[in-house]
C-alpha cells in the first residue's frame, strides 16, 4: 500500500505504531525498514546497505563503515496506521543509542539471522527490552542463505531469551529455493514469485500436513499461556483463527510469549505479513500504560489523550543544516507550531519555531503532532536528551533515558594551537547530543579528555568532529576506565579532625570499619558498590553527622590509593565517634569521613578491576590455532567453541585494554576471513603492571 510521505494522516493515537527495529549488527535490520519503507510508498526505490543509499544510514560515516551508528527515525503509512519507526544501531559501542530510543518506543522487531541465530548483541538490545517492558515481534531474517533454519534460529531465541517463541510461519522452500510462507494463523500460503509482491495461494500439497502440524503446535503453545484460548482449545480441541489472533495480541503485549515470522528483507519476501503482524500484534499509545513523572515529588500519570496538558520527553539532539533539531515523542497533549512550552528540568520556557515529520535526514514541516507522535522540532535553545517539555501551566518532570557510564577514554588536541577553542566547542557539542560520551579536562596532564563506550565509539566522534568542524586532531593512545576495589579490609580505624586557627574551631572523632562488599562492578548500581552503615548508641554521634561522615566517605570513592580509580564494592560501618559542644559541625564531620576513609583504604588490601569484554570470534576451522594463542596472549579466557559448517564460534572474556587493534589483527590471522563482536562484562582484577594509565597524543 503505497502512500505519499508529504501526505501521513494525523489520525488517532489508535492508528498509531510507534517501533524500533533491533538485532546483532548484520542481522538485516536496515534491510528490513528499507523494505518497509518501499512497500509503505515513503521511498519510490529500494536503498541498499552495500551500495550506501539506504534511506536510515545517510551519515557519511555509515555509508563508509557499511554499518548503522546512529539511531534513525522515519514515519510511513501501512493500511491506514502511521508508523513511527525509529532503525537501532546493532554494534555494541552503540548501544546508548538503542537505550534512549526504547525508553519512548511502545513496540519492537527483533530481527535474527537465520544461520547464526541469537547472537550477542541481540541477547543485549533484548535484555535492554525486557528493561523497558516493550513488547516485541521477532522476524527471521536471511531464510534465503545457505544453511538457513528456522527451527535453529527458533531454538536459540527459545534456549538464549528464555522466551516462548509462538512460530506463525512456515517456510516455502530453504536456502535458494525460499519462495514464501504458509501463514499458519489463516492457513493460507504467501508467495513472492517475482520479488515484488506477496500472492496469495492454498497452501502446497506437500506442506499440507507439516502446516496442519505446526499449526497444531502453536494452538497448544497459546493454550498452555491464554486462558480464554485454553477454554476454548478444551471445548472444541482446537482453536478459531479470531480467538488465535486475539491471544497472540495479547501474549505479545504482555511479553509473555514472541510472535515469530520469518523471511528475506533482501529478496522483499516476508515483509508484507511483518508489517500486518506490526499493526495487529503490537499496541498503540492507548495500549501501553500511561506515562509517569513526577511533580513536587508525587507521581502522576499523564494518558496519551490529545485533549490532556501537553507532555513530551526529548530523546535525541541533532545539529543539521537546517537547525538544532530536538526528537522528541509526545506522550499527552497536542503541541502546535509557535507554542510555548517548559523545559520542566531547567525551569525556563521555549518557543517551538517548526514541527518536522521525520524521515532520516529528510524532514515534512507539519502544523501539530499529537499524543503518540514522534517528531523533531526546532527553536529549542537548551533541549538535551531527558529534557521533558511540557504545558507551563501543568508542569510535570518525565524520567529520563539512562546513560551508561564510558569505558574508554582517549587524549585529545589540534593540532594547531589555534583550533584549541573551536576542538573545545565541538567537543561540547558532540556530547550534548551523544550523553554516552563524556569530555574533561584532566587536572594534572591538562590534557582534554574525550570518554565513551569503545574504540569505535571514539572513532567515530573524532572523525565526526573532523568532518564537521575540519579540525586536524591528534589523538592518544586509548585508556580503560578502571575502579579499585578492597580485597581485605581493616577494623578499628581511629580518626580525629581537630582545627582550631581562631573562633569557632573543627572537631570530629570517628572510628570505622571498612570490607569487602558483594556489590561491585557492573552489579554496583547507582551507589558504586558502596555500603554505609551505622553502629553508634547512646547518641555519642548524632545523627546529622553520621549522614555527614557518609557524604565524607563518599567523597573519598572518587579516587583510589592504587591508582586514582574511582573505587567500588566496599563496606563502612561507623562504630564509635565523639563530639565537641562547640566545635563539631557537619562540615567538620565530613571532612572527618573523608580523610578517615583514605587513611583505612590505604591500610586495606586493595586491588584493581578492569574492565572486561565477552568476545565472540567467528573463525574459519584452519585458523581456529592461531587465534586461540592470541587470545591467550591477551589474557583471555576461552568459555566455550562451537564449529558450524566449517567455521568455528569461540567466546572468551578479554580485558579491553587488551581488545584495541584487535579487528586488525584477526583479519591478518585469518587472510580477512574472520569476524568478532563484543559486548561488556563487567570487572575483574587486573594483574599488576597489566593496565596503563598513560594517553600520549600521537
Amino acid at each position: 500500500m503505497r502512500t505519499d510521505i508529504h501526505r501521513l494522516p494525523t489520525g488517532t493515537p489508535t492508528d498509531v505504531r510507534n517501533l524500533g527495529i533491533l538485532a546483532h549488527v548484520d542481522a538485516g535490520k536496515t534491510t528490513v525498514t528499507e523494505r518497509i519503507l518501499y512497500l509503505t510508498g515513503a521511498v519510490h526505490k529500494r536503498g541498499e546497505v552495500h551500495d550506501g543509499t539506504a534511506v536510515t544510514d545517510f551519515d557519511p560515516q555509515e555509508r563508509d563503515r557499511g554499518i548503522t551508528i546512529f539511531a534513525a527515525a522515519v514515519s510511513c503509512v501501512w493500511e491506514g496506521h502511521r508508523i513511527n519507526l525509529i532503525d537501532t544501531p546493532g554494534h555494541v559501542d552503540f548501544s546508548d543509542e538503542v537505550e534512549r530510543s526504547l525508553r519512548v518506543l511502545d513496540g519492537a522487531v527483533a530481527v535474527f539471522d537465520a544461520v547464526a541465530g541469537v547472537e550477542p548483541q541481540s541477547e543485549s538490545v533484548w535484555r535492554q527490552a525486557d528493561r523497558h517492558g516493550v513488547p516485541r515481534i521477532a522476524f527471521v531474517n536471511k531464510l534465503d542463505r545457505a544453511g538457513a533454519d528456522l527451527d535453529t534460529a527458533v531454538a536459540s531465541i527459545r534456549d538464549r531469551l528464555h522466551t516462548v517463541p509462538l512460530v506463525v510461519q512456515l517456510p516455502i522452500g530453504s536456502e535458494d529455493g525460499f519462495t514464501g510462507v504458509v501463514d499458519l494463523v489463516r492457513m493460507r500460503a504467501l508467495v513472492w514469485a517475482d520479488g515484488e509482491g506477496a500472492e496469495e495461494r492454498p497452501v502446497p500439497d506437500g506442506l499440507r500436513e507439516e502446516a496442519h502440524r505446526r499449526r497444531r503446535l502453536l494452538e497448544e503453545a497459546v493454550a498452555e499461556l491464554h486462558p480464554a484460548a485454553l477454554e476454548e482449545f478444551c471445548e472444541r480441541s482446537a482453536l478459531r483463527e479470531r480467538t488465535l489472533g486475539t491471544a497472540l495480541r495479547d501474549l505479545t503485549r504482555t511479553g509473555e510469549g514472541v510472535v515469530v515470522l520469518c523471511g528475506s528483507a533482501y529478496r522483499n519476501r516476508g515483509v508484507e505479513p511483518l508489517l500486518e503482524a506490526v499493526v495487529s500484534y503490537l499496541p498503540s499509545p492507548l495500549e501501553v500504560p500511561a506515562v509517569r513523572g513526577t511533580l513536587d515529588g508525587a507521581v502522576r500519570e499523564r494518558a496519551a489523550d490529545p485533549a490532556a496538558p501537553f507532555a513530551a520527553l526529548v530523546f535525541k539532539v541533532n545539529s543539521t543544516a537546517t537547525g538544532r533539531l530536538n526528537y522528541l515523542r509526545v506522550y499527552s497533549g497536542t503541541l502546535r507550531k509557535g507554542d510555548t512550552v517548559l523545559d520542566a528540568g531547567a525551569g525556563r520556557t521555549e518557543r517551538v519555531g517548526r514541527i518536522l515529520r521525520v524521515r532520516a535526514d529528510r524532514h515534512t514541516d507539519v502544523d501539530t503532532a499529537v499524543a503518540g507522535d514522534i517528531v523533531a522540532v526546532i527553536g529549542l535553545r537548551s533541549g538535551r536528551a531527558g529534557t521533558t517539555l511540557c504545558d507551563p501551566a501543568a508542569p510535570l518532570v518525565l524520567e529520563p533515558p539512562s546513560s551508561a557510564e564510558p569505558v574508554v577514554s582517549v587524549a585529545v588536541e589540534a593540532r594547531r594551537s589555534t583550533d584549541t577553542e573551536r576542538l573545545v566547542t565541538a567537543l561540547a557539542r558532540l556530547a550534548e547530543e551523544d550523553p554516552s560520551l563524556r569530555v574533561r579536562t584532566d587536572p594534572e596532564t591538562g590534557q582534554t579528555v574525550l570518554s565513551g563506550m569503545g574504540e569505535l565509539h571514539l572513532e567515530v566522534a573524532v572523525e565526526k568532529v573532523r568532518r564537521a568542524h575540519e579540525l586536524e586532531i591528534g589523538v592518544g593512545r586509548p585508556r580503560v576506565a578502571c575502579r579499585e576495589t578492597v580485597v581485605r579490609g581493616v577494623s578499628g580505624l581511629v580518626y580525629r579532625h581537630v582545627k582550631q586557627d581562631g573562633g569557632a574551631g573543627q572537631f570530629a572523632h570517628v572510628v570505622l570499619d571498612v570490607e569487602p562488599s558483594d556489590a561491585t562492578g557492573d552489579r554496583a548500581g547507582d551507589d558504586g558498590g558502596f555500603v554505609f552503615a551505622s553502629t553508634v548508641v547512646g547518641g555519642r554521634v548524632p545523627q546529622e553527622y553520621v549522614r555527614a561522615v557518609e557524604a565524607g566517605c563518599r567523597d573519598a570513592l572518587a579516587e583510589g590509593p592504587l591508582g586514582g580509580h574511582p573505587v567500588t564494592g566496599l563496606r563502612v560501618v561507623l562504630t564509635d565517634g565523639a563530639t565537641h559542644s562547640k566545635d563539631s559541625s557537619e562540615m567538620a564531620f565530613r571532612t572527618a569521613g573523608r580523610f578517615a576513609l583514605r587513611e583505612a583504604l590505604r591500610a586495606c588490601a586493595m586491588v584493581v578491576l578492569e574492565p572486561v569484554a565477552e568476545v565472540t570470534v567467528t573463525v574459519p576451522d584452519d585458523a581456529v590455532g592461531g587465534v586461540l594463542g592470541d587470545l591467550a596472549a591477551r589474557r583471555g579466557r576461552v568459555s566455550g567453541s562451537t564449529t558450524r559448517a566449517g567455521t568455528s564460534v569461540i567466546t572468551a572474556t578479554v580485558p579491553l585494554a587488551e581488545l584495541f587493534g584487535y579487528a586488525t589483527r584477526l583479519r591478518s590471522r585469518t587472510q580477512g576471513r574472520g569476524t568478532f563482536t563484543t559486548r561488556p562484562s563487567g570487572h575483574a582484577p587486573a594483574p599488576d603492571g597489566a593496565v596503563s594509565s598513560g594517553t600520549p597524543v600521537r
